[in-house]
């Protein structure tokens, strides 16, 4: 039996065809996120997932990450820290460079924004090779946090983003 929150989820998320380049199936989560239920669904489910896990943080990765991280962080009263691009922080940052397919990106958190030992969960909409993911969570912990779990509304099974995580626990809430 499935839950009647999982399949509404996945008829809100919409695929759009050759976007952003030809032969790329995008999973479109605009719907979902003009949906209030939908989305509080979205929030119901990872909250219940991570109920009672010792947790100080949420760190959301730009951009779509920011708006699950930072409303999942509301509800389970904790910190809300984002993990931006090069040069879009006011503050003093730590950065992490780190391999895409075809160059190099970057990602930064202000250096304040975790404390050593703090347990932080990493928040986006969508994992695929787990790339970003993984150097998000390098960044986290050479700050002296400790990644604690990552939680995704989409998994790309077929890119096996989640092996890149491994030991660390990993919730999606739906795979394609």
């Amino acid at each position: 039996m499935t839950d009647p929150r999982i399949d509404l989820l996945r008829a809100l998320v919409r695929d759009i065809p050759d976007f952003p380049k030809p032969g790329i199936l995008f999973k479109d989560i605009t719907p979902l996120l003009a949906d209030p239920r939908g989305f509080n669904h979205c929030l119901d489910l990872f909250e219940d997932r991570f109920q009672g896990a010792p947790l100080d943080a949420i760190v959301g990765m730009e951009s779509r990450g920011f708006i699950f991280g930072a409303a999942l962080a509301a509800r389970m009263h904790v910190a809300f820290v984002p993990a931006r691009k090069p040069g879009k922080l006011p503050a003093e940052v730590e950065r992490i460079e780190y391999a895409l397919e075809y160059g190099t990106d970057s990602l930064e958190i202000h250096k304040d924004g975790l404390e050593p030992g703090e347990r932080v969960l990493v928040v986006d909409d969508l994992i695929a090779t787990g790339g970003t993911a993984k150097a998000t969570g390098d960044l986290i912990e050479r700050m002296g946090a400790v990644v604690a779990a990552y939680a995704f509304v989409i998994d790309l099974a077929f890119l096996d983003g989640k092996a890149k995580l491994a030991p660390h626990r990993v919730e999606t809430l739906l795979e394609y």
